[in-house]
């Protein structure tokens, strides 16, 4: 059953600080050498409530990403203050349907140029049974005609993959994706197939020990492209908010990211899941109008719903330790900050 969020604010830190314990995580030397080669060798101090939150919180994060189990990897920002925090930031991870946000945006410009309108129908686009590997191109057929605006409307908040390959169809298919990547000024990003051939094939690899660089990204890159989506850097204020509006009523992976965020803060996200993977991408926003562009890819951990309270212990740790250094800076007035409002 998913965990109701209005036991967030209670429970965040005990779920973050249970992965931490958890038996299968690596020993203190394990640890140790983690953070030694991702922060360095300086003397570290004896932990603390300001040695968690404020000096060493990126330690915290490292630990929280163990790899032991699976690869994890996390990129996330605030975006008034430009601080990044960065675990495996620029390795490849399996995409999965956190992609479906790309997709969404290079058919919203395509509206913006007057190729098509949010009313413009397109058919679903419904797999065929097929082996696997037996194609190229998993076989599909044309299903009901749905209104753009509809098809990103469950293509992001139900995750439907007839709907996104509806739209990838329109757009042109992967290679313009991908373009429309590029010309954001966006890298290692690569779409290679639909969904209905990526999800037919899946299984090929095991995530957790082998990289893929077919339909996938780094949470660097995808940091970005959800920075550039909120800022408006890449389209109009009315496409970025159709996209923003609709991760915002995102149904899928309550137990991630939004699992241990307190409801005073808004979340707009979009999830992603194939085997030995599970992932979500998003906006947070803060009570003290602060945003927060966040990405986290977590493969193997023994089960999809470990892999799931990884993903929302990581979350509520970044919220927690971001607050804790905008609060060390009172100053700066937050709720003025020169950044868009979310849609």
């Amino acid at each position: 059953m998913t965990r109701p969020r209005f036991f967030a604010a209670f429970t965040g830190l005990a779920a973050s600080l249970a992965a931490i314990a958890s038996p299968a995580a690596a020993g203190p030397e394990d640890l140790e050498d983690t953070f030694a080669a991702t922060f360095g060798t300086e003397a570290r101090q004896p932990p603390s409530f300001e040695a968690l939150y404020a000096g060493n919180w990126q330690q915290r994060i490292a630990e929280l990403a163990d790899p032991a189990q699976g690869r994890i990897g996390v990129a996330a920002v605030d975006l008034a203050t430009g601080e990044e925090v960065m675990v495996l930031g620029d390795q490849l991870f399996p995409m999965a349907s956190t992609s479906k946000v790309a997709i969404a945006a290079t058919f919203l410009e395509m509206v913006e140029k007057g190729r098509y309108t949010l009313t413009s129908e397109f058919p679903l686009m419904m797999p065929v049974a097929s082996a696997k590997y037996s194609s190229t191109k998993a076989p599909v057929r044309a299903g009901q005609y749905m209104p753009a605006i509809d098809l990103i409307e469950i293509m992001i908040t139900r995750s439907s993959n007839p709907a996104t390959d509806a739209l990838l169809a329109a757009v042109g298919g992967p290679a313009v994706v991908n373009d429309w990547i590029r010309r954001q000024g966006i890298t290692n990003f690569s779409i290679n197939r639909d969904i209905a051939t990526l999800v037919r094939d899946d299984g090929e690899y095991n995530p957790a020990v082998h990289i893929d660089t077919r339909d996938a990204a780094t949470p660097r890159a995808m940091v970005r492209l959800l920075s550039g989506l909120y800022r408006g850097d890449f389209l109009s204020d009315q496409s970025r908010q159709v996209l923003l509006a609709a991760m915002s009523r995102t149904v899928t992976g309550k137990r991630r990211i939004p699992a241990h965020i307190p409801l005073e803060a808004r979340v707009s996200h979009k999830t992603g899941s194939l085997n030995n993977t599970s992932s979500d991408i998003g906006i947070i926003e803060c009570p003290d109008g602060r945003t927060i562009a966040v990405a986290i890819y977590v493969t193997g951990q023994g089960t999809k719903q470990a892999r799931e309270e990884r993903i929302a212990a990581i979350a509520r740790a970044l919220y927690d330790g971001f607050a804790v250094r905008a609060q060390a800076n009172p100053t700066q007035n937050w709720a003025n900050a020169p950044y868009a409002t979310g849609g």
